[in-house]
């Protein structure tokens, strides 16, 4: 074989030499006429891309191999090794490298198909045939695949002319259809062909036509024919896609007609693909790598109990999911305790392996079945290396590996005799285990895996129960001991198990002395057990030594557990002393916020109608309140304000008791609504519910959350709140007979009302409870739970539970909505577990809902800061100034009503802006030196606005807000925040004049 190979590539060398000595040639020949003409090529720049392609790919192609010389397990980094090298036509570098892929790893359908179309082309001579029969043996042991073997099968029938051709077809045909012949979309190619090569062959053996055949011919004939009849029993036995169309074939070719145990065995197999048929629609649907579907597939044919079919289910699971290790293991369970074939089991193990080499349950199982099947010693000792060699993910792994190859070990050893090659062989492989558990594994993961020391507990249970050696098996548990095992009680107890059964009473009083004095967890149930056996076999002065100590060393325990709980308790009231002052200070920093905005709010309020009132030359009138002057709280008694939270100028009308909401004599109390919040006795938070996010223009709120509430308890009370005016603030307060239907009220929450969610949360007192919060922003990763962007409006929770339930089970579905109600195109859903979240992520990531693309992802929502608490103020630019606010400081509403040039920072002080000299030099003086008109006076300015104004509106125009700008001001003396307050005054006052802004 190696000199066929040498004398193939000695071939494909020379061919590849003649091929590059006619492009040198064709390439001389194009430039000596270049040369004679003068004209430049157009091939030439062409031929130099190529060569630069060719450079940067041979540069690629070393980088790969380097890459796999440090690290050979790479498995991307073999696949681009090889499409690189087929690009480049590197025919023996690509077979090396494919090579070296299949030691390592199970090779794809596609690369395995692609490795032995290049060999076919060249080995096309009968001698070099056997090498490429060699590689379609090796392809069809990684997957059983139905295009590798109907490939396998056709390149056989090109040899079917050398000695024994035709029974080698058959053979292969037959392994074939063993193989893959149950396979319900794909088998009936391969009975097909294995039908047409048949036929082919019974064309050949009948006689010419006026020929009458002699014996021979006639029994060839007829044996032929059988053949054939045989093979489309045997089909239409099987449940296969198209039986029909297979069924009435035969009817037209048998002479006969169909016999009827043909049509009986037909017409089960109908019957049989008819409940297949559902499984194999729901395969041919779904996308890669359809796990749940073969899942679902397995469990059914597992019902069915049919070996053929379940093990061509699994075969076909496993070639779509071959890195999944609990098909594997779910696979080769069956096999171990249904099947229990020797190749079959071993060689599933195997693939097994390859295909999931870091599960250390999948070698365990091979182990065992190696052992359970006779496999001999080296063998056994050669897949344990290779495990120890493939990398597993946990330190733990390495201890259970060995814990399998040791009882392997144990269970050769014939113990009857003293000494034996396979006992020292056990031994030798308990020290090696030890050694590599504190070698190998300690410096990988940091930890031994073993900190029980199992591993020497079994050594140390061999040697006394099989070996007789109690003093190997004590020096086994000292040194159990010293690794930090002294302290736990159950160690202890475990020595004196064993000395208790293979020792003597010397041993066991001692270990327990020892227990005593080291044990820190349980010594109570060392000292009982202590007493215990003196109480049994202990003489007086044992007895009283072991009360003696056992009392000690309680006490001992006992004071050291008083001073731990002491301190515990310490720092236990330290926390909370340190939380509630934590608490009390933001109760005060908050009431000491709100006495600040109140006065700030007061002053700013004064001087805002000093300065109104130095502008227009008016009195202001005294301040009008409504509601019950005696009370006062801001509740029943509100100032009215302007629409920029200023407050009411001298002179303002009000409109007159018609226009009201409410009659005037509901300002002389307070409204019926309120009188329950005057007896705050007759509140109950245990029993109450905070009701929020409804509409303000919601008309008789009290009706409406009765009617919402009612089905779940007996309501006491509802509490909706209002302004001064009588406007509903869009949300109240539903008090309940018992704190029982608290819970059925909060499943409530986001119900829809009049085309808003209704917010329903528990009525906390936020003064006692600062810190509590009906949603806490989770800034954990959410395995389970998928995140949605990118759904159309229109979805709804209905719509997008149908279209996640088909990838798992669906907890919850949410959709996330503005305060409105409106969706913002975002949802999460919840499912029970990872596997199914990770599952419909992979599945429904940029399919289309309703024409949109969504976006899906595991829910990993970002990491909140203290900016993004509710409540804290962000950090804004330059261009943003901070928000100029009402005499209230801030209204019902952000947004600002001014325009957007006026946002922006007052200029420096030593600036002149807008007529003001920093110096103190009158505007009117800069005004005239620059040649403007002279400035008007406040009474002029007022007159020309009211006139723009009437014009405005006389022509039937609106004039918006900021028709007013800020630019028209500069006649008026002042600073930037005087020109503020007039242009809001001037709205306000063609507001209360009545004026259409």
């Amino acid at each position: 074989m190696a000199a066929s190979s040498n004398a193939e590539q000695t071939q494909l060398q020379d061919m590849e030499e003649e091929d590059a000595g006619m492009e040198e040639r064709e390439m001389e020949s194009d430039e000596d006429e270049e040369e004679g003409m003068g004209v430049e090529n157009s091939d030439e720049d062409e031929e130099d891309d190529s060569s630069e392609d060719e450079k940067e790919n041979e540069a690629e192609i070393q980088r790969l191999e380097e890459q796999l010389s440090i690290n050979a397990f790479d498995y991307n980094c073999h696949v681009d090794l090889i499409k690189l090298l087929k690009q480049e036509g590197e025919l023996f570098r690509l077979r090396k490298a494919r090579q070296k892929m299949s030691e390592l790893f199970p090779l794809t359908e596609e690369i395995w198909l692609d490795w032995l179309k290049d060999e076919i082309r060249l080995t096309e001579e009968e001698p070099n045939r056997e090498k490429v029969y060699e590689l379609f043996e090796r392809a069809v042991k990684d997957y059983i695949c139905p295009d590798i073997w109907l490939e396998y099968a056709q390149y056989s029938i090109g040899g079917m002319g050398s000695p024994g051709g035709i029974d080698r077809v058959r053979s292969i045909f037959e392994r074939a259809v063993t193989a893959v012949g149950l396979h319900m979309t794909k088998g009936q190619m391969v009975w097909e062909a294995y039908r047409e090569f048949e036929n082919a062959i019974l064309s050949t053996v009948q006689p010419p036509p006026g020929r009458i055949p002699s014996h021979e011919e006639q029994e060839m004939l007829k044996t032929q024919l059988e053949r054939i009849h045989t093979l489309f029993r045997r089909q239409l036995a099987i449940p296969l896609m198209d039986m029909e169309g297979t069924y009435a074939e035969y009817e037209e070719w048998s002479e006969h007609g169909v016999p009827e145990t043909v049509m009986h065995q037909y017409k089960k197999a109908l019957q049989q693909m008819e409940k297949c048929k559902p499984f194999e629609e729901a395969l041919m649907v779904a996308e890669t790598p359809k796990l749940a579907e073969y899942q679902a597939y397995i469990d059914f044919e597992l019902k069915e109990g049919d070996p053929a079919r379940i093990q061509i289910t699994f075969e076909r699971a496993l070639s779509e999911n071959c890195l999944v290790p609990d098909m594997w293991a779910k696979y080769t369970i069956y096999l171990d305790r249904q099947l229990k074939f020797k190749d079959l089991v071993l060689s599933t193990h195997e693939r097994a392996v390859r295909n999931c080499p870091w599960t250390m349950g999948l070698w365990k199982s091979y182990l065992l079945a190696l052992e359970r099947h006779g496999a001999d010693h080296q063998t056994v000792s050669d897949v344990f290396e290779k495990a120890l060699n493939a990398g597993f993910i946990q330190a733990t792994d390495y201890v259970e590996i060995w814990q399998a190859y040791l009882d392997y070990l144990r269970r050769r050893v014939d113990f009857s005799k003293e000494s034996s090659k396979e006992l020292e062989e056990l031994r030798a492989a308990f020290s090696r285990s030890l050694d590599y558990m504190k070698h190998d594994v300690e410096e990988r993961f940091g930890e031994s895996g073993d900190p029980s020391c199992i591993i020497m507990q079994i050594w140390a249970r061999i040697e006394a129960l099989h070996c007789k050696n109690m003093q190997k098996a004590r020096e086994l548990w000292d040194s159990i001991m010293t690794k930090g095992n002294a302290k736990y009680a159950n160690m202890w107890l475990e020595y004196y198990n064993l000395e208790r059964s293979y020792g003597d009473s010397i041993h066991c009083r001692k270990a327990l002395h020892r227990a005593v004095q080291c044990t820190s967890d349980y010594p109570e149930h060392v000292c009982d057990v202590l007493l215990s056996f003196e109480r049994v076999e202990g003489s007086l002065e044992d007895w009283d030594f072991a009360v003696q100590k056992t009392e000690t060393r309680l006490n001992r325990i006992n004071e050291q557990r008083a001073k731990a709980a002491e301190k515990e308790a310490n720092l236990a009231r330290q926390e909370d002393e340190r939380a509630e002052q934590r608490r009390k200070a933001k109760v005060e920093k908050k009431a000491q916020k709100k006495v600040q905005k109140g006065t700030r709010a007061g002053e700013k309020r004064k001087a805002e109608q000093d300065d109104y009132q130095d502008e227009w030359n008016e009195d202001a009138g005294p301040k009008r309140h409504r509601g019950n002057a005696d009370q006062p709280t801001d509740e029943y008694m509100e100032t009215e304000t302007g629409p920029f939270g200023k407050a009411t100028p001298p002179g303002y009308k009000p409109a007159p008791p018609a226009t009201k909401k409410a009659p005037q004599g509901a300002a002389a109390a307070p409204p019926a609504h309120r009188q329950n919040e005057d007896n705050p006795e007759l509140r109950n938070d245990n029993s109450s519910v905070f009701v929020s996010n409804l509409a303000y223009t919601l008309e008789e709120p009290e009706a409406k959350l009765r009617t919402l509430f009612e089905t779940c308890g007996p309501i006491k009370q509802i509490r909706p709140i209002f302004t001064g005016k009588g406007s509903f603030r869009g949300y109240g307060y539903v008090q309940f007979e018992s704190p029982v239907s608290v819970p059925e009220a909060l499943k409530l929450d986001r119900r829809d009302v009049e085309g808003r969610p209704v917010f329903v949360s528990p009525c906390v007192d936020k003064n006692k409870n600062p810190d509590f919060k009906v949603f806490k922003y989770n800034t954990m990763m959410e395995k389970h739970k998928i995140f949605i962007s990118g759904l159309p409006f229109s979805c709804t929770k209905e719509q997008l539970a149908e279209i996640c339930k088909n990838h798992g089970t669906v907890k919850e579905v949410r959709l996330v909505t503005y305060r409105s109600g409106k969706p913002k195109g975002l949802a999460y859903v919840e499912f029970a577990d990872e596997t199914q979240a990770s599952q419909a992520v992979l599945k429904l990531d940029g399919i289309e809902v309703e024409g949109n693309k969504i976006s899906v992802a595991i829910s990993n929502p970002p990491r909140r800061n203290a900016t993004d608490k509710p409540g804290s103020s962000r950090p804004t630019g330059d261009a943003m100034p901070r928000q100029v606010y009402g005499a209230r400081g801030k209204g019902r509403t952000q947004l600002s009503m001014l325009p957007r040039s006026l946002h922006r920072q007052s200029a420096p002080a030593g600036k002149v802006e807008n007529g003001s000299a920093a110096d103190g030099e009158p505007a009117s003086a800069a005004g005239n030196a620059a040649g403007e008109p002279k400035q008007l006076s406040n009474s002029d300015f007022a007159k020309m606005l009211l006139n723009i104004v009437d014009v405005a509106l006389w022509k039937n125009r609106m004039v918006r807000i900021y028709a007013v700008p800020i630019s028209v001001i500069p006649c008026f003396r002042g600073s930037m925040s005087t020109r503020l307050v007039l242009h809001n005054k001037i709205l306000f006052v063609y507001r209360i004049l009545g004026k259409h802004v």
